[in-house]
């Protein structure tokens, strides 16, 4: 099953018709915790305005703004997901999973090439791997957290494997027009992903068995 949920935390309409985004309430739950496995990712989204942006305030407690630091709210969104996690899940039966942060390729700076703002003539991957000063913020904050949860929840760290595939988007070639520099082509990065996380669940004996037996962190490089 596919659940699309940007954020983690739900998006909740007011009185008059407001979208709020609430960093402390994950309903959905109530729906994630039936499954045998569960597969979770977030980042993408944050950091998206204007049409795109899928709420039109935040709430943080009792407090309701137009806006706040992303990074900030993205943390506290996590931190709910996090005492569900430990509060809500059988992890016995269940068997949780988080993806890290899928890398984009923007700034040629990262591979470098100063000046080059997106991946339009890439057609090979980055030599060496991630380094310290490329290293999203945001994949530091999904360890920290994930991290201190008490429950068994396995990490698939797939960031520095994808940093280095700025060959890998569709660019122009994605049939929307613009340059698509985010999503990934398919046969293409994915597919490993993919292989990653089925060899872990194979290795666990079957879907669904106990997460504890696991490891904690997958760090795919190459």
């Amino acid at each position: 099953m596919l659940f699309t949920s940007h954020y983690l935390v739900d998006i909740q309409q007011d009185k008059i018709g407001r979208r709020v985004l609430n960093l402390g309430s994950v309903s959905s739950g109530n729906l994630w915790k039936q499954m045998d496995v569960l597969i979770f990712n977030t980042w993408l989204w944050w950091y998206r305005k204007g049409p795109k942006q899928g709420w039109n305030y935040i709430r943080d407690g009792k407090i309701i703004s137009k806006d706040m630091n992303r990074m900030t709210a993205f943390t506290k969104a996590l931190r709910t997901w996090a005492k569900w996690v430990d509060s809500s899940v059988d992890t016995r039966k269940t068997s949780v999973f988080f993806q890290g942060v899928s890398p984009a390729h923007y700034n040629g700076a990262a591979w470098g090439r100063p000046g080059v703002r997106d991946c339009s003539n890439e057609t090979k991957p980055i030599a060496g791997g991630l380094t310290q000063s490329v290293v999203p913020l945001a994949l530091k904050v999904q360890q920290d957290i994930i991290g201190s949860i008490r429950k068994p929840v396995h990490f698939l760290n797939i960031t520095a494997m994808s940093y280095m595939r700025k060959d890998g988007h569709p660019a122009s070639h994605n049939g929307l027009g613009g340059m698509d520099c985010t999503h990934w082509c398919v046969a293409g990065v994915p597919d490993t992903w993919n292989h990653i996380l089925s060899t872990i669940l194979i290795h666990s004996g079957k879907r669904g068995k106990e997460s504890k037996k696991l490891p904690r962190q997958t760090l795919a490089h190459k």
